[in-house]
């Protein structure tokens, strides 16, 4: 029987806590109503007694979002549980989390209090939040290292005061899959109490169990998870939630549970925070990594090229993906390759596909990335040496506190002359989309490299640059003293191997409709 689950989101709060990911309030508020589309339950915006900033956060997300319920943490102090409430004053639907550690541990060397003095102030903050809020969560800090005894009297306590939600948080990684499921089940069995109210999962990954924890919870009768966007939070991170919503959609029959996320908003939420604070998930990261739906192996290009389901049991656009990605290198095989050749214009035979993969094997025994421009250069001989067609005869850039301003003028022969202005998000961008209007092209950045090329301060610097233009994938290069221009020169250099491209593609189709082939 599948049961409706809370997907309680605290990326903005847990996630934010991880070092490097601090957001401002801005940046809250855009991830806020983003994590409203993905259609999470609850929203963590934040900790208020942290700073101004975190409280000013959290009201500005409680003005802005109506839908979710808009939840703020507080420890076990009147101040915060008084700031919590003030943060919270606007939301359409709010919740004050208080919490205090029960662990041994943690009432010896942190709080330095004995159990009766925590149990007492868990009393105390729960009636208090409950002045404030009708939906009041109560978490038992480190609940998977404390006696069990203790806890069920804590939770008992809490319930009594009015808390709506008991969190039994793992907050250091600690226990297993069985151990956790094993401690829901007897906190409901022994405290008759959690029969109306809902129980909550909050796991880290310190052991790499976070998720696999999460999902025993919900087994064991847990009515809410607590999670983050791409698995950030403290140390190694707190349970993924594309990871816990797309384990229940895959594999119903065994993870039976509902919920109202919308998988295809995860990638779009995951880029999004990943660009917010700058931190983005291992390459091979479960559903968001950038390897999540990417293959390079000949005999899994073959499979996923006939149907995609012999290796990949969620379909990228499920997500939001897109689509599978076939990297081509030196584990790819001749199915790939023959259809990345068609992509690109060609039709070749048994001999000629042969022929060409035993000196792209070669070629990718020597390079980690191959790009189109280098299947190219293995059909054609002197495709590096692209006859210039374009010339960035003049670039103006003028930048500060304003958008960036370009303009360029782009000549060459059998081209012409033609200007284009355009603004950017900085003047490299500027520059770029000034180029692309110039000449008419469509132009996607994939990468940007840039070297200095000599010492001192008025070094020749060198960019290398990674475009796509009109689905076709090449480098550039550029250099100069300015790297602006040396930018500016590199996408012309890639354009010129792109304008030589299309002669050569225009060149086969012409012999081949000749030839009636």
């Amino acid at each position: 029987m599948h049961r409706d689950v809370i997907i309680f989101d605290t990326t903005l709060r847990d996630g934010e806590q991880a070092p490097g990911n601090a957001m401002t309030p801005d940046s809250k508020l855009r991830l806020a109503r983003q994590l409203d589309a993905l259609g999470v339950d609850v929203i963590e915006a934040g900790f208020p007694a942290a700073s101004q900033g975190d409280l000013r956060g959290v009201r500005d997300i409680a003005e802005a979002v109506r839908r979710p319920v808009i939840a703020a943490l507080a420890r076990c102090h009147e101040r915060d549980i008084d700031l919590a409430a003030e943060a919270l004053q606007p939301a359409q639907r709010k919740r004050i989390h208080v919490f205090i550690a029960t662990s041994e541990i943690h009432l010896e060397h942190k709080l330095k209090i004995d159990r009766e003095a925590c149990l007492a102030r868990a009393r105390a903050s729960v009636r208090r939040a409950r002045g404030y809020a009708a939906d009041v969560e109560f978490s038992a800090e480190d609940a998977t290292r404390t006696d069990t005894d203790f806890l069920c009297r804590v939770v008992a306590a809490a319930i009594e005061e009015g808390a709506t939600t008991i969190n039994l948080p793992d907050t250091v990684g600690y226990t297993t899959p069985a151990e956790y499921a094993a401690l829901f089940r007897t906190v409901r069995e022994r405290v008759p109490g959690t029969r109306d109210i809902v129980l909550s999962a909050h796991c880290h990954d310190d052991l790499g169990l976070a998720v696999a924890n999460s999902l025993a919870a919900i087994e064991a009768g847990a009515g809410q998870v607590e999670c983050t966007i791409n698995g950030i939070g403290e140390r190694a991170g707190n349970a993924a939630l594309e990871e816990i919503v797309m384990a229940g959609r895959v594999r119903p029959q065994v993870i039976s549970f509902r919920c109202q996320v919308n998988p295809r908003e995860i990638m779009r939420t995951s880029r999004m925070v990943s660009h917010e604070i700058g931190v983005f998930p291992q390459p091979n990261k479960a559903i968001v990594g950038r390897n999540a739906f990417a293959h390079e192996a000949g005999i899994h290009q073959h499979g996923v090229l006939q149907n995609g389901l012999t290796y990949e049991i969620i379909p990228p656009e499920m997500v939001g993906a897109g689509g599978s990605s076939i990297v081509l290198g030196k584990h790819s095989g001749r199915h790939a390759l023959e259809r990345r050749y068609r992509e690109l214009g060609y039709e070749l035979d048994s001999n000629a596909l042969e022929a060409l993969y035993t000196e792209f094997t070669a070629l990718a025994d020597k390079k980690r990335h191959i790009l189109d421009e280098d299947l190219l250069t293995l059909l054609h001989d002197g495709f590096h040496r692209a006859p210039e067609v374009y010339h960035l005869a003049e670039l103006r850039v003028s930048c500060g506190t304003e958008p960036a301003t370009a303009e360029v003028r782009v000549a060459g022969p059998g081209f012409g002359e033609r200007t284009a202005t355009a603004t950017g998000n900085g003047p490299i961008a500027a520059a770029f989309a000034a180029i692309g209007e110039a000449v008419g092209r469509s132009i996607e950045v994939l990468d940007l490299s840039v070297k200095a090329v000599t010492p001192g301060r008025d070094s020749l610097g060198r960019v290398i640059l990674q475009v796509r233009i009109d689905g076709k994938s090449l480098t550039g290069h550029g250099a100069s003293t300015d790297i602006v221009d040396a930018g500016a020169r590199a996408l012309v250099h890639a354009l010129n191997k792109v304008d030589h491209a299309d002669g050569l593609e225009a060149a086969a189709l012409g012999s081949s409709y000749f030839w009636g082939v």
